[in-house]
């Protein structure tokens, strides 16, 4: 999107402004564009462009017109400022502007380029310096009495770039097309790989069960656990829930990786794979099997015990407050089978030695083992756009391509923070976004809030639908609300004595927004003249700045423990509040 920057608060005339004649100055310090008008008054509207791709800076003027004519205008090929320029006219958004497209060298690379007016000179003033000085009116005589000739360059030049853009499109086709065919390749090989691996570990399960019924047939003795584990304990009971594994080789620590995808594995040498084998009891461990890295312990989802190892076993601990009973669930996997013993009573039940015994000689002896499926589903944060309009980027870059365009109140899946970017998913694409336009639902103002209800009213959303904030369980167990723009009357001014600006006593004028940073200007209800420039992160009494958008600012205020959103709007035009 252009950004236009305004050179004077006046209205243009209808007859526009003329431009006489175009020269380059330089000096020991830097270099600068020179375009000399005809008169200072009723200067037009001007805005600059660089395309980095194509190397052409892109100056245009409003209602304007040239002396010398739209042509096309050769300076000096080998030149690290301007090649040449080409003079054009073209409309933008309904009004029209001639145009200077620049063939520029390495020393002009950005169209942040300063600009200044000096009498009827307007000046785009350059880093570099060392470039040879020249003014068009002096150049070009050649050119300009042979315009048959510039047309025909011109159309010919255009005739090329037309067909290079032909041929690259056609061999982007081609590379798609062939990327296409290699991914359809390898999802094949992928496909028979995993029917090759599942073939291999169905032949080795039928050979384990040969092995199992050839020791059953003469009468050889059989491990109920999985090779090289010698136990696997579940006690549950007294509030608290344990799972303790002892494996042949002695385990610590250091053998024990952290937490990922729900599995815990420790790296012990063994089998490279095996059935698995699945925990009868307890809401801690799902399942027990041996993988290439060693043994892999399948947690239940959301589950993230304490670990500990004592005596070489491996001990997993969690708070347990579902079972209501005295007593404890006692569940044991050892070589001679799988145990299960349930010492739980209610509370007005009173011990029977007797009924105890018959019990426990019914259940001693019960032999649970199959396999299981398990799927985890991923935690994602929602954004939420608060610009009028955005664009949605191929890359993080603004010359990236535009994917489409997203307005207010459009929702997004937050993935990553690159720069001044978020990477984000929409539907079943992935790109990118200016991270001042979009917000997460908890940095959201009144307005925004209000105005978000409004638009998912509209769009027939239901705001009952929304993915969970993962800042959610960071924060502290605090009452939390908005004043909706309003000073908290629960809250008194006298004693708070903490050094800042009083959000109480001040008055939003103005946002700053181009800037890298956005900015907030405040000034004093009773003294106007006394003003503050506040940025994301800045202090005020009692709090801080936590949000800045185009139209509003977000304060949090915590005062006696209670934590507060505050925010303030822009003026509209007739003095009230956005």
């Amino acid at each position: 999107m252009m950004k236009f920057l305004i050179l004077f608060l006046v209205s243009v005339m209808a007859y526009g402004a003329q431009i006489q004649d175009v020269a380059f100055e330089c000096n020991s310090k830097n270099c600068q564009l020179v375009f000399k008008f005809e008169s200072a008054k009723n200067l037009p509207n001007f805005y600059q462009k660089y395309n980095s791709n194509k190397g052409i800076l892109t100056l245009g003027f409003s209602q304007s017109q040239f002396a010398k004519g739209e042509s096309f205008y050769p300076i000096d090929d080998n030149s690290d400022f301007v090649k040449s320029i080409k003079v054009y006219s073209e409309p933008v958004k309904g009004t029209p502007f001639i145009k200077f497209d620049l063939a520029v060298g390495k020393s002009i690379t950005t169209d942040k380029n300063q600009i200044a007016l000096q009498k009827t000179n307007f000046l785009v003033k350059l880093k570099n310096k060392g470039g040879k000085n020249w003014t068009l009116s002096k150049l070009n005589t050649k050119s300009s009495k042979d315009p048959k000739k510039e047309a025909l360059e011109e159309k010919r030049r255009l005739a090329e770039e037309k067909k290079a853009a032909k041929k690259a499109a056609l061999e982007e086709k081609k590379a798609a097309k062939k990327a296409a065919l290699e991914e359809k390749r390898r999802l094949a090989e992928e496909k028979k790989a995993k029917e090759k691996a599942l073939l291999e570990e169905k032949k080795a399960l039928a050979e384990q069960q040969k092995l199992l019924d050839k020791a059953v047939k003469e009468g050889g003795k059989i491990s109920a656990l999985l090779p090289e584990i010698k136990e696997m304990t579940v006690l549950i009971g007294s509030g608290m829930e344990q799972f303790r594994l002892v494996a042949s080789t002695p385990i610590s620590l250091n053998n024990v990786s952290k937490l990922e995808k729900g599995v815990i594995t420790v790296g012990l040498a063994g089998p490279q794979k095996s059935p698995v084998f699945r925990i009868g009891a307890g809401t801690m461990v799902k399942s027990v099997t041996w993988g290439t890295n060693g043994i892999k312990i399948q947690l239940h989802t959301g589950v993230n015990p304490v670990m500990l190892v004592q005596d070489g076993a491996l001990i997993f601990q969690k708070s347990e407050n579902a079972i209501k009973k005295d007593g404890f669930i006692f569940w044991s996997a050892q070589p001679t089978g799988i145990y299960i013993r349930d010492w739980m009573k209610a509370i007005e039940e009173k011990p029977d030695f007797n009924k105890f015994l018959d019990k426990y000689e019914k259940e001693s002896k019960k032999i649970v083992s199959h396999a299981q499926t398990f799927h985890l589903k991923p935690v994602v944060r929602e954004l939420i756009v608060v610009a009028d309009e955005i664009e949605f980027y191929a890359s993080p870059n603004e010359n990236a391509q535009v994917l489409q365009r997203f307005v207010f109140g459009d929702r997004l899946i937050s993935l990553d923070l690159t720069g001044l970017y978020r990477k984000v998913q929409y539907g079943n694409r992935i790109g990118y976004v200016n991270r001042r336009a979009v917000g997460f639902l908890d940095e959201l103002s009144a307005v925004q809030m209000e105005r978000l209800k409004q638009v998912d009213k509209e769009r027939g959303t239901d705001p009952q639908v929304q993915l969970t904030s993962q800042l959610e369980g960071l924060y502290e167990d605090r009452v939390t609300y908005s004043s909706f723009g309003r000073r908290d009357p629960f809250v008194e001014i006298k004693g708070l004595v903490e050094e800042g600006i009083n959000i109480d006593q001040v008055e939003l004028v103005g946002i700053i927004w181009e800037s890298e940073i956005p900015m907030a200007i405040l000034v004093e209800s009773k003294n106007p003249s006394i003003s503050y420039t506040l940025k994301e992160g800045d202090k005020i009494l009692n709090g801080k700045v936590l949000k800045i958008t185009q139209t509003d600012v977000l304060f949090l205020i915590q005062e006696f423990g209670v934590s507060r959103r505050y925010s303030m709007g822009l003026p509209d035009k007739f003095g009230g509040k956005k």
